[in-house]
């Protein structure tokens, strides 16, 4: 009878087996741990684009003639503006909101990464005497569904269109936006008795 030789390599077969599917295991995690983390990191980002809207509304509620001074608070992508320092002088009513949206823009750039806003008049309050709120779009970069399909990114980059009355705001491309209304208050009306020349604010307590 011949003797046969007995057959070497398969606990290094079965090692390299059990390995490759550790191997495969472990990359799993890590994607699911990276989709994780992009999810929290979205929502943290939208938390403070949100925080950021609630102080350009505080800074509103300051400006005791927000309400008739509404058009000043507009500002478009992009837009820059030269403020002036109502630190060393009193300001009006206009400068001072002027002033708020140029400061505000300052910190949502500097808040979120390739950050801007956009700050419009509603566009269903057509007549100009019924304008009553603000409507603020906060856009910024997300990189991280960059490598989705494109479906799953067109879903998760849909643009937030406001359109009525020949105002459009759309989210710009390859941003994520969160859009919101801010109610405008005015606690001084103008007093118009003593002529155009003369107006002067009532201010009641």
């Amino acid at each position: 009878m011949l003797n046969k030789k007995p057959q070497t390599g398969f606990a290094l077969i079965e090692a390299m087996v059990a390995i490759l599917v550790m191997a495969l295991g472990i990359l799993g995690i890590l994607g699911v741990q990276m989709r994780t983390l992009s999810d929290t990191q979205t929502g943290v980002r939208r938390a403070q684009a949100i925080r950021a809207i609630e102080d350009l509304s505080e800074r509103m509620k300051v400006n005791p003639s927000a309400l008739d001074n509404i058009n000043s608070y507009v500002s478009g992508w992009n837009a820059a503006a030269s403020p002036a320092a109502c630190k060393a002088t009193p300001c009006t009513a206009s400068a001072l909101a002027a002033a708020d949206i140029a400061q505000w823009k300052v910190s949502v750039k500097n808040s979120l990464p390739l950050s801007d806003a956009n700050v419009f008049l509603v566009a269903d309050e057509a007549a100009p005497d019924n304008h009553r709120q603000l409507g603020v779009m906060i856009s910024w970069r997300e990189n991280e569904r960059s490598d989705g399909s494109a479906a799953e990114n067109t879903a998760y980059r849909l643009p937030l269109v406001v359109s009525s009355g020949g105002a459009n705001v759309t989210c710009p491309a390859d941003r994520i936006c969160h859009l919101q209304y801010i109610q405008l208050t005015s606690r001084c009306s103008v007093y118009t008795m003593a002529g155009g020349a003369t107006n002067q604010f009532i201010c009641p307590s």
